[in-house]
């Protein structure tokens, strides 16, 4: 049992350093607040026309992210920030733009509860243009789309996420046919809405399987510029920017699909030279061990797919109204019916959000409801409908936290 003088004091200290951070932060908002105007001005201006914000030059890159602050509270303070204010931060300064796109940054932010999830959607274009990209908002928000993509318009390619990161990798030229194939790797960073263009791949490939697995990116098969199949693997490394050739599958594959489990690369579905039809094998790729092994109970034809709590959940072309999902504990599978409520489409494309399934449909439908599918939920209650939904048809979908 404490004096009242004693615990007075350390009260009233806390509460007196629990001020001097709010108006740290109002001091931060207040900076970003201002620049806000002039960077959205910008946006209607010719490129020749764009205001310059002044940046320092001397120490700006190893100076201290706010001056006066030790630097644990200066990133807090920073993580504190609504994540609408993200891009205009990054113009603050080039230590505030590193820091901002770090793993720190977002470590930071799950440590103070502020790390949000985002759905970021392809879907079709209007008036025949290519795809583009959307992030969906919440029930207070309208969707927003993204800067389109650099480069020249491209399909058959695979996208995955990486430290928060938006990776678009490989693929073959619209325009020109699926022989012009490409080995160009591009990066949205959500945080700073901006695009960069990352190392180029040591194959040109489209059609092909991608995860993210221990913090590398791996790629597998597909087609290459000659239309042959592809059995070449190769690993991305985010902190040298380098791609590196590693084993190769036993046999070429495309169309194919690809997740991480237990620190494992698994790729299912698509179809190989050395098979009739589709493939069913599923190739497991060990990291440590550097070598591939095989299970023989795999899935066929797979339009979309997802992974939630260390299991896949799958949409297989054969049957667009049930979802088949694999666990990867005992390579086991199962079906559960999709419900007609919401939407009568057969064809669908799945995201995440949040830990439940979000069932989007691919098909031009007057009034439909995104379904919502609560592997958590009691016996009879796990589907329901939502509002949020593609302002276009959604080919595929990523979830981002940051």
């Amino acid at each position: 049992m404490c004096k009242t003088g004693t615990c007075s004091y350390f009260i009233n200290k806390e509460i007196r350093r629990i001020h001097f951070t709010l108006l740290l932060l109002m001091a931060v908002l207040t900076l970003v607040g201002a620049r806000e105007p002039f960077v959205k001005a910008q946006t209607s201006l010719p490129a020749t026309m764009q205001l310059k914000f002044p940046t320092r030059t001397q120490g700006d890159s190893y100076g201290a992210l706010i001056p006066g602050l030790p630097e644990d509270l200066a990133k807090v303070c920073l993580a504190l920030v609504p994540r609408s204010y993200f891009p205009v931060m990054g113009a603050v300064s080039k230590r505030w733009m590193s820091f901002i796109g770090s793993k720190e940054f977002i470590a930071v932010r799950k440590e103070v509860g502020r790390l949000e999830e985002r759905i970021y959607a392809l879907i079709t274009g209007d008036g025949g243009k290519g795809p583009c990209w959307e992030v969906l908002g919440s029930l207070e928000q309208q969707n927003r789309m993204l800067p389109p993509m650099p480069g020249l318009t491209k399909a058959g390619f695979s996208v995955v996420v990486l430290d928060g990161k938006l990776l678009v990798m490989a693929g073959y030229v619209v325009d020109y046919g699926k022989e012009c194939v490409s080995d160009e790797v591009y990066q949205y960073d959500a945080r700073l809405n901006r695009w960069a263009a990352l190392a180029k791949m040591n194959v040109a490939r489209r059609d092909f399987a991608c995860a993210e697995v221990n913090g590398a990116v791996y790629v597998a098969g597909g087609f290459g510029s000659d239309g042959d199949g592809l059995s070449s693997v190769e690993v991305y490394d985010p902190q040298r920017n380098k791609w590196t050739i590693i084993e190769s599958l036993r046999r070429p594959r495309w169309g194919s699909f690809a997740c991480s489990f237990n620190g494992k690369l698994y790729i299912m579905g698509g179809r190989s030279s050395f098979t009739i039809g589709n493939s069913r094998f599923i190739d497991v790729y060990d990291p440590i061990l550097h070598s591939w092994t095989e299970i023989k109970k795999g899935c066929v034809m797979v339009t979309s797919h997802a992974v939630i709590d260390k299991r896949l959940f799958c949409i297989e072309w054969k049957n667009q109204r049930s979802l088949a999902i694999f666990n990867p504990s005992d390579s086991s599978w199962q079906k559960i019916l999709v419900p007609l409520t919401g939407s009568s489409t057969t064809l669908f494309s799945l995201g995440v959000l949040d830990g439940k399934l979000l069932l989007f449909s691919q098909e031009e439908e007057p009034g439909y409801q995104t379904l919502m599918y609560d592997s958590t939920a009691p016996a009879g209650y796990e589907w329901h409908t939502s509002t949020l939904k593609p302002s276009g048809l959604c080919l595929c979908s990523v979830t981002i936290e940051s």
